[in-house]
């Protein structure tokens, strides 16, 4: 699996030695998360947020 940022580029390895894989943040692909659904709901701390998948296939996550 690749990593990308926001230009679908690549990410630059991480240039700071303290930082193991162990706190790199896990990428998860959106299907994952979605399962097939357009819309799931996400509890985060007590709050309900949304995650909708559009038809530009485009995400947005709303409180």
């Amino acid at each position: 699996m690749s990593h990308l940022n926001g230009t679908n580029e690549p990410l630059a390895a991480s240039t700071d030695p303290g930082q193991s894989d162990l706190t790199a943040p896990t990428a998860l692909p959106s299907q994952d998360l979605l399962r097939g659904q357009k819309t799931v709901i996400i509890e985060h701390n007590g709050t309900v947020y949304r995650l909708q998948s559009t038809r530009a296939g485009k995400l947005i996550l709303t409180k």
